[in-house]
Protein backbone atom coordinates (compact mmCIF):
# COMPACT_ATOMS: atom_id res chain seq x y z
CA UNK A 1 0.00 0.00 0.00
CA UNK A 2 1.05 3.71 -0.59
CA UNK A 3 2.62 5.40 2.60
CA UNK A 4 2.61 8.62 0.44
CA UNK A 5 -0.37 10.26 -0.41
CA UNK A 6 -0.05 14.65 -1.20
CA UNK A 7 1.27 15.41 -4.58
CA UNK A 8 4.17 17.52 -2.86
CA UNK A 9 6.78 15.18 -2.65
CA UNK A 10 10.06 17.35 -0.98
CA UNK A 11 12.87 17.70 -2.86
CA UNK A 12 16.57 16.52 -2.08
CA UNK A 13 15.28 14.65 1.42
CA UNK A 14 15.32 10.88 1.99
CA UNK A 15 11.52 9.99 2.93
CA UNK A 16 10.02 6.78 4.19
CA UNK A 17 8.79 5.13 0.77
CA UNK A 18 7.64 2.09 -1.23
CA UNK A 19 8.72 1.31 -4.49
CA UNK A 20 5.06 1.82 -5.93
CA UNK A 21 5.05 5.53 -4.44
CA UNK A 22 8.39 5.82 -6.18
CA UNK A 23 7.60 4.76 -9.39
CA UNK A 24 4.35 7.25 -8.77
CA UNK A 25 6.88 10.21 -7.77
CA UNK A 26 9.16 9.44 -10.87
CA UNK A 27 6.54 9.36 -13.42
CA UNK A 28 5.78 12.95 -12.73
CA UNK A 29 9.26 14.05 -12.02
CA UNK A 30 10.58 13.31 -15.52
CA UNK A 31 14.61 13.07 -15.81
CA UNK A 32 15.07 16.48 -17.49
CA UNK A 33 13.92 17.70 -13.72
CA UNK A 34 16.31 16.40 -11.71
CA UNK A 35 17.33 12.88 -10.57
CA UNK A 36 16.12 9.99 -8.55
CA UNK A 37 17.13 7.65 -5.72
CA UNK A 38 15.38 4.45 -4.05
CA UNK A 39 17.23 2.50 -1.25
CA UNK A 40 16.32 1.24 2.12
CA UNK A 41 12.48 1.50 1.65
CA UNK A 42 13.19 5.29 1.26
CA UNK A 43 13.49 7.46 -2.01
CA UNK A 44 14.77 10.72 -2.99
CA UNK A 45 14.38 13.17 -5.73
CA UNK A 46 16.30 16.04 -6.59
CA UNK A 47 16.44 18.84 -8.80
CA UNK A 48 19.13 19.23 -11.70
CA UNK A 49 21.88 21.21 -10.77
CA UNK A 50 21.75 24.46 -12.36
CA UNK A 51 24.77 26.16 -11.29
CA UNK A 52 28.18 26.67 -13.15
CA UNK A 53 30.22 25.28 -10.72
CA UNK A 54 28.64 21.74 -10.41
CA UNK A 55 28.40 21.90 -14.62
CA UNK A 56 32.05 22.77 -14.23
CA UNK A 57 33.81 20.37 -12.45
CA UNK A 58 30.92 17.16 -14.05
CA UNK A 59 32.56 17.84 -17.13
CA UNK A 60 36.06 17.80 -16.71
CA UNK A 61 36.49 14.98 -14.28
CA UNK A 62 34.16 13.19 -16.51
CA UNK A 63 36.78 14.26 -19.68
CA UNK A 64 39.97 13.23 -17.77
CA UNK A 65 38.77 9.83 -17.15
CA UNK A 66 37.96 9.61 -20.76
CA UNK A 67 41.43 10.96 -21.60
CA UNK A 68 43.52 8.96 -19.09
CA UNK A 69 41.91 5.80 -20.20
CA UNK A 70 42.41 6.75 -24.07
CA UNK A 71 46.51 7.69 -23.49
CA UNK A 72 46.79 4.36 -21.51
CA UNK A 73 44.50 2.14 -23.91
CA UNK A 74 42.08 0.99 -21.43
CA UNK A 75 38.50 -0.15 -22.64
CA UNK A 76 36.05 2.28 -21.12
CA UNK A 77 32.34 3.43 -22.06
CA UNK A 78 31.31 6.58 -19.83
CA UNK A 79 27.74 7.52 -18.98
CA UNK A 80 26.13 10.78 -17.96
CA UNK A 81 22.69 10.28 -15.48
CA UNK A 82 22.10 6.68 -16.64
CA UNK A 83 19.55 5.13 -14.68
CA UNK A 84 20.78 1.90 -12.57
CA UNK A 85 17.77 0.03 -11.22
CA UNK A 86 17.01 -2.72 -9.16
CA UNK A 87 13.37 -3.38 -8.70
CA UNK A 88 11.82 -3.39 -5.78
CA UNK A 89 15.27 -2.89 -4.09
CA UNK A 90 17.45 0.19 -4.70
CA UNK A 91 17.56 2.83 -8.10
CA UNK A 92 20.58 5.25 -8.76
CA UNK A 93 21.14 8.10 -11.14
CA UNK A 94 24.70 8.89 -10.24
CA UNK A 95 26.34 12.29 -12.36
CA UNK A 96 28.88 9.93 -14.12
CA UNK A 97 29.35 6.00 -14.56
CA UNK A 98 32.05 3.90 -16.15
CA UNK A 99 32.45 0.66 -17.34
CA UNK A 100 35.72 -0.61 -17.68
CA UNK A 101 37.94 -3.44 -19.25
CA UNK A 102 35.90 -6.45 -19.87
CA UNK A 103 32.75 -4.53 -18.96
CA UNK A 104 33.35 -1.89 -21.17
CA UNK A 105 30.56 -3.09 -24.01
CA UNK A 106 28.43 -4.51 -21.41
CA UNK A 107 25.39 -2.59 -21.95
CA UNK A 108 23.91 -2.70 -25.92
CA UNK A 109 23.18 0.10 -27.39
CA UNK A 110 19.19 1.25 -27.26
CA UNK A 111 19.12 -0.04 -23.32
CA UNK A 112 17.35 2.66 -21.22
CA UNK A 113 16.93 1.92 -17.47
CA UNK A 114 19.78 -0.14 -16.85
CA UNK A 115 18.34 -3.64 -15.05
CA UNK A 116 20.61 -4.46 -12.56
CA UNK A 117 19.25 -7.87 -12.79
CA UNK A 118 20.40 -8.38 -16.21
CA UNK A 119 24.06 -6.25 -16.40
CA UNK A 120 26.21 -5.79 -13.31
CA UNK A 121 26.71 -2.08 -12.13
CA UNK A 122 29.42 -0.16 -13.35
CA UNK A 123 32.90 -0.23 -12.24
CA UNK A 124 33.14 3.59 -11.09
CA UNK A 125 30.28 5.74 -10.42
CA UNK A 126 31.23 9.70 -9.61
CA UNK A 127 29.02 12.30 -7.80
CA UNK A 128 29.81 16.22 -8.07
CA UNK A 129 28.71 17.60 -5.01
CA UNK A 130 28.28 21.22 -4.18
CA UNK A 131 25.45 21.03 -1.95
CA UNK A 132 24.79 17.22 -1.48
CA UNK A 133 28.24 16.59 0.44
CA UNK A 134 26.44 15.18 3.39
CA UNK A 135 24.14 12.76 1.31
CA UNK A 136 26.79 11.59 -1.21
CA UNK A 137 29.01 10.63 1.82
CA UNK A 138 26.15 9.13 3.64
CA UNK A 139 22.90 7.33 1.99
CA UNK A 140 24.38 7.33 -1.37
CA UNK A 141 27.71 5.64 -0.11
CA UNK A 142 25.41 2.88 1.32
CA UNK A 143 23.50 2.12 -1.54
CA UNK A 144 26.44 2.10 -4.16
CA UNK A 145 28.57 -0.46 -1.87
CA UNK A 146 24.99 -2.37 -2.24
CA UNK A 147 25.16 -2.17 -5.62
CA UNK A 148 28.55 -3.69 -6.03
CA UNK A 149 30.25 -0.85 -7.91
CA UNK A 150 34.22 -1.19 -7.15
CA UNK A 151 35.04 2.54 -6.97
CA UNK A 152 32.96 5.45 -5.65
CA UNK A 153 34.29 9.02 -6.27
CA UNK A 154 32.84 11.97 -4.44
CA UNK A 155 33.73 15.60 -5.98
CA UNK A 156 33.77 18.08 -3.29
CA UNK A 157 33.03 21.49 -5.97
CA UNK A 158 33.60 23.70 -2.58
CA UNK A 159 36.84 21.95 -1.14
CA UNK A 160 38.08 21.27 -4.55
CA UNK A 161 38.96 17.70 -4.05
CA UNK A 162 37.74 14.14 -4.43
CA UNK A 163 36.63 11.31 -2.16
CA UNK A 164 37.66 8.35 -3.47
CA UNK A 165 36.39 5.17 -2.59
CA UNK A 166 37.24 1.18 -3.09
CA UNK A 167 34.43 -0.80 -2.30
CA UNK A 168 34.69 -4.80 -1.72
CA UNK A 169 32.57 -6.90 0.42
CA UNK A 170 29.49 -4.27 0.76
CA UNK A 171 31.93 -2.29 2.34
CA UNK A 172 34.35 0.96 1.45
CA UNK A 173 37.82 2.41 2.54
CA UNK A 174 39.45 5.68 1.18
CA UNK A 175 42.20 5.24 -1.90
CA UNK A 176 44.37 7.77 -3.14
CA UNK A 177 45.34 5.96 -6.51
CA UNK A 178 42.35 4.38 -8.78
CA UNK A 179 42.37 0.60 -8.74
CA UNK A 180 40.14 0.49 -12.19
CA UNK A 181 41.59 3.08 -14.11
CA UNK A 182 45.67 1.93 -12.95
CA UNK A 183 48.05 4.38 -12.55
CA UNK A 184 45.50 7.14 -11.90
CA UNK A 185 46.20 9.30 -8.81
CA UNK A 186 43.43 11.47 -7.60
CA UNK A 187 46.27 13.80 -6.54
CA UNK A 188 46.48 14.72 -10.25
CA UNK A 189 43.00 14.87 -10.60
CA UNK A 190 42.41 17.14 -7.73
CA UNK A 191 45.16 19.44 -9.47
CA UNK A 192 43.14 18.98 -12.44
CA UNK A 193 40.33 20.53 -10.30
CA UNK A 194 42.20 23.67 -8.96
CA UNK A 195 43.90 24.57 -12.46
CA UNK A 196 40.04 25.08 -13.31
CA UNK A 197 40.10 27.68 -10.99
CA UNK A 198 42.40 29.87 -12.74
CA UNK A 199 41.86 28.69 -16.05
CA UNK A 200 39.67 27.08 -18.72
CA UNK A 201 38.94 23.65 -19.83
CA UNK A 202 40.94 23.65 -23.04
CA UNK A 203 44.20 24.57 -20.81
CA UNK A 204 43.55 22.40 -18.40
CA UNK A 205 43.07 19.47 -21.03
CA UNK A 206 46.36 20.24 -22.46
CA UNK A 207 48.00 20.14 -19.22
CA UNK A 208 46.20 16.71 -18.15
CA UNK A 209 47.27 15.14 -21.62
CA UNK A 210 50.81 16.55 -21.13
CA UNK A 211 51.11 14.56 -17.31
CA UNK A 212 49.29 11.19 -18.62
CA UNK A 213 51.72 10.87 -21.30
CA UNK A 214 54.72 10.45 -18.83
Amino acid sequence: MSQISSPQIPIDTWITATWDDYLNAIADFPSEKGKSYFYNHQMRLEMSPLGNDHAQDHSIISHAVHLFAGIKNIDLNGKDNCTYRKAGIREAQPDASFYIGERANTIPWGTGIVDLDQYPPPNLVIEVANTSLADDTGNKRLLYEEMGVNEYWIVDVKKVEILAFLIANQGSRRIRQSQVLPGLEIALLETALQRTRQTNHGKVSAWLLTQFQK
